[in-house]
């Protein structure tokens, strides 16, 4: 028997090499190119980042945003509002000495975009005006510090409460909203304090005399040494003790409050407590069921535009008895009642209901009665007597007036079911709009300003349904452009 290689044929090469390869020759050598060694190639040569090298650009600010970008929705929106106010307080006027202020509508209109841009610090918008094309076209080379950011923020509750009503009332004005329905629902936002800063009445009283001689002790300090160099530091140590000490005053202020709470919810008065950082925080179910401080943020939305039309804060965690304020509210911002208003099962408290019946019909669910307790088996009369029959929720018991009887007629017919299913679609999704944005734990302490930070997100809410449902209000036109900024 013949072998490949006496039959003539060439045997395979090691490596799977061609005829006449050579083993070890390399691909270029087998292409007849001469192999050139690294030392002889050189260093490759390549484009590397500079990054300390000083550039120098021609550019204007007005260049640094598209005619779509969002900001100039917001200052469309800013430029358009009276604050006269704040204009009138300024004190730098013609020759009198003094630095210029800050326009404020530079100030509104950073607020507003850092909201829509989900940013509630103001140490980080003072880092964005200087880092952030946005940011920086809206000072538009205004150097901005942060006290001025944050003082503005929490300064000016009674502004922001009529900006809003400005903007419901041009919104209804033009026919943008609709007022026949509004949906109103409750949000736990967590509060600026610590679980263990409520303390009973007694160790409050304890840690106002330790604050009360920490301020002593500093104001000695001070006035010994005025012109050390550290001055500055000390009478910084003796403002952060002087607000300790009122912090722990306006919390034991706040027990009396906390003790009727309690007892009226069956609990004991002496075991009442309050926050020592923030007297006006409660301690609330949140929604994952566990107890924290927190305020409860109350919102009116108008159903299929949620346009916001009332805002309100709370210091209870409880929805019961927030219906009629909210109602009285939003009549008074837009100068009519809505006509169906639709809560959750949390509001509707008898006395609510009377109060409103005569100016809006109410929308929520109805309680099941609860289950009579069954009594002792072993009694042989109880055993006898036949179950009593069970009453249904939707007829009229005993003690309840007119308008509680037509509230329980009304919710058990179809249209009433159909009617309730928008107070989801409207308050839940503004909620979750508002968690988005970054309400999730308030970034102030105290009832005004916590006020002041819900007022801005609102404001910055109304401001994108406004471009959306009437951008003519804003000047802002229908076009292509206008269109991207409402949708960015």
């Amino acid at each position: 028997m013949k072998t490949r290689c006496e039959a003539g044929e060439a045997a395979p090469s090691a490596g799977g090499l061609e005829d006449g390869a050579t083993v070890g020759e390399s691909p270029a050598q087998r292409a007849g190119i001469a192999s050139v060694s690294a030392p002889e190639r050189g260093e490759p040569r390549l484009l590397r980042p500079e990054r300390s090298r000083i550039e120098w650009r021609a550019s204007s600010l007005e260049s640094l945003l598209g005619p779509e970008h969002r900001a100039r929705l917001v200052w469309a929106y800013v430029e358009r509002q009276d604050l006269a106010v704040l204009l009138d307080a300024v004190k730098a006027r013609g020759t009198v000495a003094g630095r210029p202020a800050i326009d404020p509508h530079i100030l509104l209109a950073l607020w507003l975009y850092a909201k829509l841009d989900g940013v509630g610090s103001g140490r980080e918008i003072t880092r964005l005006v200087r880092a952030h094309d946005a940011y920086r076209w809206i000072c538009g080379g205004v150097s901005i510090h942060y006290h001025a950011v944050i003082d503005f923020r929490v300064g000016h509750g009674a502004l922001l409460d009529g900006l809003l009503t400005d903007n419901v009332a041009a919104l209804a004005a033009v026919g943008a909203i609709s007022l026949e329905r509004v949906a109103q629902d409750g949000m736990r936002v967590r509060a600026a304090a610590g679980a263990a800063s409520f303390r009973r009445e007694g160790r409050l009283q304890e840690h106002l005399a330790a604050a009360g001689e920490l301020v002593d002790t500093l104001k000695a300090q001070v006035a010994a040494d005025p012109g050390g160099p550290t001055r500055r530091a000390r009478a910084a140590r003796l403002r952060a003790a002087r607000e300790r000490e009122e912090c722990l005053r306006e919390a034991l202020a706040q027990l009396p409050d906390v003790a009727a709470a309690r007892q009226r919810q069956g609990a004991k008065p002496e075991d009442a407590r309050a926050s020592s950082t923030d007297a006006q925080a409660r301690v609330m179910k949140m929604g994952d069921g566990g107890f924290r401080p927190a305020y409860n943020v109350q919102l009116s939305t108008v159903c299929g535009q949620q346009v916001i039309v009332g805002m309100d804060v709370v210091t209870t965690g409880s929805d019961l008895g927030q219906l009629a304020p909210m109602v009285g509210q939003v009549t008074r911002r837009l100068g009519e009642t809505p006509g169906q208003w639709l809560v959750d099962g949390g509001f509707p408290a008898h006395a609510q209901i009377d109060a409103v019946a005569s100016r809006t019909e109410v929308y929520a669910p109805v309680p099941k009665p609860k289950p009579l307790k069954s009594k002792d088996s072993t009694d042989p009369a109880a055993t006898a007597l036949p179950p009593a029959p069970r009453i249904s929720e939707f007829e009229r018991k005993p003690g309840d007036s007119e308008a509680v009887a037509q509230w329980r007629q009304r919710m058990n017919t179809p249209e009433a079911r159909q009617i309730y299913k928008h107070r989801a679609a409207t308050a839940e999704c503004v909620n979750a709009l508002a968690r988005n944005r970054g309400l999730l734990r308030l970034p102030v302490r105290g009832l005004a300003k916590v006020k002041c930070v819900v007022a801005l997100f609102v404001l910055a809410h109304n401001l994108m349904r406004t471009a959306q449902l009437a951008p003519e209000l804003l000047g802002w036109g229908t076009g292509a452009s206008a269109a991207a900024a409402m949708a960015a």
